[in-house]
């Protein structure tokens, strides 16, 4: 069988991430391609199409006219939940890139349509597919870490502002590194915890840096006029069953110690380090252990160890659910929770205050 995919979206996300991945999956044909710069749709047909691809530069058009089986969606946060909706109902399983959508609101009517339609939905966090990631989550099942009580989930830079596109643009995106690169690391944290009821919420955002010009960055000096918003923001989140997570999230911060889309977890058993490689550590017979784990299987001529391309996994694993009738790996209610984290952060942010999640507290 072969699904006929349209893709929504062809800036970076789309044309670096997943058509790449879809391209090289056997049973999906690339059958049409939308971008509001329909030049972008026509250089993507090029080098991931066939002639009979169609381009569009209206998605709704593209669901109208186009008979698809699943669509991905590769836009700017702010229209993530509106495209999203429209290809459920229009009898299309989807993917859309994380984070889910740009509030909390929007990704639980993105989780209504699901359910409302009967199709699938799941959300692009890749990181779940790393060697690492699949390693310690297996740890993790089988209890190796024992109860874990405290997580910090990662995703720092020193000096890495995305000056493209709409990353600086509030209004397109909600947010800044925290919900573009810190929703990694939060999705993966609670993953690996298998924890996905908050309690409440207390955080900061930072828009500090962002105010210097001239500023030495990985992708040249920003515009601080167009930086609107933060560069930096960390959140506390206490889980109902007692166990607490620390989220840091920066684009731009005067520190050494940088990490992204990682996690460190603390159980009572043995605890477990993302930053270097894979490191577990405990205590054995009276004495405290580090154990590097070794992710290739390598040692064998002309063998390099175990082949590790999370996008071409992810997207295969996605392919399989809807091929085969299966739940994909990331479902839709753990994103919005995630998205419901990140909302809560800002939130606390401006107000001072805690965010309680069920109507706990004092919100």
């Amino acid at each position: 069988m072969t699904l006929r995919v349209g893709v929504i979206g062809c800036g970076g996300i789309g044309t670096k991430k997943h058509l790449p991945a879809l391209a090289q999956i056997e049973e999906v044909e690339i059958v049409a391609l939308c971008d509001i710069i329909v030049e972008r749709a026509v250089d993507a047909k090029k080098e991931f199409g066939t002639a009979d691809t169609e381009v569009f530069a209206d998605y709704q058009e593209m669901l109208d006219k186009v008979d698809l089986d699943v669509v991905h969606v590769c836009t700017p946060n702010s229209s993530h939940a509106e495209l999203s909706i429209a290809a459920l109902e229009a009898d299309c399983h989807v993917m859309c890139e994380k984070p889910m959508a740009k509030t909390a609101k929007e990704a639980r009517a993105m989780v209504e349509a699901a359910k409302r339609t009967g199709k699938k939905l799941t959300i692009g966090y890749q990181n779940r597919f790393r060697t690492d990631s699949q390693h310690l989550h297996k740890i993790v099942e089988d209890g190796g870490l024992g109860d874990i009580y405290f997580a910090k989930a990662h995703a720092i830079r020193r000096r890495a502002v995305p000056t493209w596109g709409v990353f600086l643009d509030e209004e397109a995106q909600g947010g800044g590194p925290l919900i573009d690169i810190g929703t990694h690391a939060l999705d993966l944290t609670l993953w690996l915890m298998n924890n996905y009821k908050p309690k409440f919420v207390v955080g900061n955002a930072y828009h500090k840096l962002a105010e210097h010009k001239n500023s030495a960055n990985a992708w040249g000096p920003w515009d601080p006029s167009k930086f609107t918003v933060e560069d930096s923001a960390f959140g506390y989140v206490v889980m109902e069953n007692g166990a607490s997570i620390f989220l840091e999230a920066s684009w731009a911060l005067n520190t050494l110690d940088v990490k992204e889309a990682k996690t460190t977890l603390m159980g009572d058993k043995a605890g477990a380090d993302m930053n270097n490689g894979l490191t577990i550590n405990g205590e054995e017979y009276g004495l405290m252990y580090e154990k590097e784990v070794n992710l290739t299987t390598g040692g064998v001529d002309f063998y390099e160890g175990m082949e590790n391309d999370p996008e071409l996994i992810e997207a295969r694993q996605w392919i399989d659910a809807i091929l085969n009738d299966t739940t994909p790996v990331v479902l839709p209610e753990q994103a919005l929770v995630v998205t419901e984290i990140l909302e809560a952060i800002y939130e606390s942010s401006k107000t001072g205050k805690p965010v309680y999640f069920n109507g706990e507290g004092e919100a």
